[in-house]
């Protein structure tokens, strides 16, 4: 995951991309809660498992942040 999303924010010339951990076991598809990773140039930000309202109110934050 963190490989693709590597590659996906060469590729997109992007600051920032959201991984999300969706992988067997998570209980992520379908459920209301994500496991992300913010993938920037200085590394992996690794968030905890939270609600996909919290995840969006963090996102926001970090957006208003970079610009």
């Amino acid at each position: 995951m963190i490989a693709n999303a590597r590659v996906k924010l060469a590729r997109k010339g992007a600051d920032f991309i959201v991984a999300n951990d969706v992988s067997p076991g998570t209980g992520i598809m379908g459920g209301d809660r994500n496991r992300v990773r913010i993938v920037s140039k200085d590394g992996v930000e690794d968030w905890p498992d939270l609600s996909k309202d919290e995840v969006a109110e963090r996102l926001a934050e970090r957006i208003a942040e970079a610009i």
